[in-house]
């Protein structure tokens, strides 16, 4: 018999395992600088306001079952790429000048924004009425929770200043953001007024002009 679980279950564990691999890479490598503290508060912020979602406005295709076996290789082990980018800043002692931690922040801060008060909306939207979201975050890009979390994890591969980080995080966008983003879209395109909001919106970036 196949043992299945949520899908959450794998993202979850990940989020938990965050805080303590980063901080026992701090103790191992016995880099306790400012640049190692920096990641660890960005990622560890991330992790927290994720179990705070996870707690009040949840994603429903979260509650998907899967296998043990297909969870913890395809969404567990995946996962563990995001490690590359602090094992490399702190086992290679990176520094970083105050203006590029500065410019870390505000990528940072812009992909959180964008990450979670779009899933906010959708949550909520979804909750009193079903349909397409064509307002607020969902406005100018068909997919903003994607946008921001993809800044979000570009802002911590910048703190590696290593291409490592970001191949995987391109990998990942590439195989796996892009085909949920395009199931998506055939799933939206079954609304009539879909044709029209997908002429002002992109799919990923958000359409300014």
């Amino acid at each position: 018999m196949k043992i299945k679980s949520t899908k959450a279950v794998y993202i979850n564990l990940y989020k938990i395992l965050a805080v303590p691999v980063i901080l026992g890479l701090m103790f191992y490598y016995q880099n306790f600088s400012t640049e190692a503290y920096v990641y660890l508060s960005l990622h560890g912020t991330y992790c927290f306001l994720w179990f705070l979602k996870y707690l009040w406005f949840r994603d429903e295709t979260f509650k998907g079952r899967i296998s043990f076996i297909k969870g913890f290789s395809s969404i567990f082990l995946v996962s563990l790429g995001y490690f590359a980018a602090p094992f490399i800043l702190i086992s290679q002692k990176i520094d970083s000048s105050a203006l590029y931690i500065a410019l870390v922040l505000f990528f940072y801060i812009i992909g959180i924004f964008f990450h979670y008060v779009s899933d906010i909306q959708k949550y909520y939207t979804l909750k009193y009425r079903k349909g397409l979201i064509k307002e607020g975050m969902f406005s100018r890009t068909r997919n903003p929770n994607y946008f921001g979390e993809i800044m979000m994890y570009a802002s911590l591969a910048m703190l590696s200043k290593h291409w490592i980080p970001f191949f995987i995080l391109g990998s990942l966008v590439g195989f796996v953001f892009l085909g949920v983003m395009t199931q998506k879209d055939k799933f939206l395109s079954q609304f009539p007024e879909f044709d029209d909001y997908k002429k002002k919106t992109w799919l990923l970036f958000p359409k300014f002009f």
